[in-house]
């Protein structure tokens, strides 16, 4: 491609792309987006602030490939643990050596806090800011920790879409 048509696609691409932001849903939508859909305004997290972060989201490169499918928050055992969206509990049991909690929420979108202790039992419905539990011990941060993991379509993706904390990305033309 030559100089002359790179830099005219270079000009283009804004425009055409406009009207895809301004039409932008204002619910979050039933196939998979590119982007945090609009509800993660109203995601909070689950714990008290301040939400220290000791170990951020890594994708792994292939679905079973190493990686860090979640946060982990600084807390102790016995720190609340809250709801961080409207949903369904769709799993409170024993995976491995610790609590684990699941939350399925609208949209195909299910996080999971561990580890916690529950107070709330699979198929209850939960309201985002509830109290569901506890932290627990056990799990690989040992008792330092909240693991939250997010799934959306079946695929993990950083819980910083929803809770806020990923900026937008914004393309900037060439100078």
């Amino acid at each position: 491609m030559n100089l002359s048509r790179l830099l005219a696609l270079a000009l283009l691409l804004p425009l055409v792309c406009l009207p895809l932001v301004a039409t932008a849903p204002t619910a979050a939508p039933s196939v998979a987006p590119s982007v945090a859909p609009s509800v993660a305004a109203v995601w909070s997290w689950p714990l008290a602030p301040p939400h220290p972060v000791l170990e951020g989201f890594r994708a792994p490169a292939t679905p079973y490939a190493e990686g860090h499918r979640g946060l982990d928050l600084q807390a102790t055992p016995g720190t609340p643990v809250f709801a961080p969206y409207d949903g369904v509990v769709s799993f409170a049991g024993v995976v491995a050596d610790r609590p684990v909690l699941s939350l399925a929420h609208e949209g195909d979108v299910v996080s999971t806090v561990e580890p916690v202790v529950a107070l709330v039992g699979a198929g209850e419905r939960v309201a985002a800011g509830q109290l569901i539990g506890h932290v627990a011990t056990g799990g690989h941060c040992a008792d330092r920790c909240l693991h939250i993991g997010l799934r959306q379509h079946g695929r993990y993706v950083s819980p910083l879409l929803y809770l806020g904390g990923v900026p937008r990305a914004v393309l900037l033309p060439a100078l």
